[in-house]
């Protein structure tokens, strides 16, 4: 395999990547059910012809449509996925994680050649050599080869996962509040649990959101005001319950139409602040927290030195349960490892500053035993 398909892969047939995506999209949901029922029944082979076929049909579909770093993903996995079938291997939970991870990267991939944007973020040669090198390990190194594979395509280092992340808990403010900051929050937390009753996806949502958004804070010493970080988490996504729920619950693509209709949300919410006494900080948090640094984001675009480091906080936290969250419809569960290479990978959304935080915040969960 040529090396330069993989770090800087060129595409000549669009309708050809386009088909490949769909067909891509209709596999995955197949090989990540599969996958879950192979870790509890590892000696079903019916389960195991099932995955290697779904494997085997995209590697398929790759050479077709010519699409030459898909092919090198997925020819090792196969590969893998052989040995298995013919119990020369043991497809442990490590190794599974890893197959998943490879195939969260092709998704990320194709689309990012599809919309012509950079894939530096997303250590495509670590992931390819990380699998080739799973492919030809022995039996006893299977589970250092794919632990070694997500630690370079992730940077974080498997470990047992914190159950605590998933259900969520409630974080603790130190800082003094009045008695009327006090009822606000009250009220703000309360509008909250009235939008987490719109749908099941979201129950537990907002403490996630809170533990996770206070504890990137506390990793820079805390330099927005805890307070204000509360109300905007409370409130950040309020606006929502203003637009037409066909909108903003629906879980198949959305129309560039009803798209349009989203991007009103922070407004909504910010404005609701905005007529509170004492929360103009958490009303920029809010207003704000779609901006992305390059000034992509909404509802104006602003860019990075312009958004306030509570807007940014949210942007990475709400993003990282989005990605938790968005392939749940299909059965698909996320992963804390693969959600957070996936916030990773997209480099340009969110603030460098908070980052690196945010996945030290990651890293002590993932790595707390």
């Amino acid at each position: 395999m040529d090396i330069r398909s993989i770090i800087a892969p060129v595409i000549s047939d669009r309708d050809a990547l386009e088909e490949f995506i769909e067909s891509l999209s209709d596999h995955a949901p197949n090989i990540e059910r599969d996958i879950a029922r192979l870790k509890k029944t590892p000696e079903d082979r019916e389960v195991i012809s099932s995955l290697f076929r779904s494997i085997h049909n995209i590697k398929g579909d790759a050479a077709l449509c010519k699409i030459d770093l898909a092919v090198a993903i997925v020819h090792p996995i196969e590969t893998v996925l052989a040995r298995f079938r013919n119990d020369e291997i043991t497809f442990s939970d490590i190794v599974a994680e890893a197959v998943l991870l490879a195939f969260d990267r092709l998704e990320l991939a194709s689309e990012g050649l599809l919309s012509r944007k950079s894939l530096d973020g997303l250590r495509l040669l670590a992931l390819v050599q990380g699998l080739e090198k799973l492919a030809q390990a022995g039996t006893t190194e299977m589970d250092d080869c794919a632990g070694d594979l997500i630690a370079a395509v992730t940077g974080f280092r498997p470990a047992a996962e914190a159950s605590n992340l998933i259900r969520g808990r409630a974080s603790s403010v130190s800082s003094k509040s009045t008695s009327q900051a006090a009822e606000d929050l009250r009220f703000f937390r309360s509008l909250a649990n009235q939008l987490e009753a719109r749908s099941p996806l979201f129950k537990g949502r907002t403490m996630r959101l809170l533990r996770l958004s206070m504890e990137t804070n506390e990793m820079m010493d805390k330099p927005v005001d805890p307070r204000q970080l509360e109300a905007a988490v409370y409130m950040h996504d309020i606006g929502m319950m203003f637009l037409a729920e066909s909108v903003w619950l629906k879980v198949e693509h959305m129309t560039p139409e009803e798209k349009l209709i989203l991007r009103s949300h922070p407004d909504y919410a910010a404005g609701i602040l905005s007529r509170m006494e004492g929360w103009s900080e958490a009303t920029q948090m809010v207003a704000q927290h779609h901006e992305m640094p390059d000034g992509e984001g909404y509802p104006i675009g602003i860019e990075a030195d312009d958004i306030c480091d509570g807007a940014k906080i949210l942007a990475i936290v709400d993003a990282f349960e989005a990605v938790m969250l968005k392939h749940i419809n299909r059965g698909r569960n996320r992963s804390v490892l693969r959600a957070i290479a996936e916030i990773n990978a997209c480099d340009n959304q969110f603030s460098p500053k908070w980052i690196e935080p945010f996945n030290r915040v990651i890293r002590n969960t993932v790595e707390a035993r």
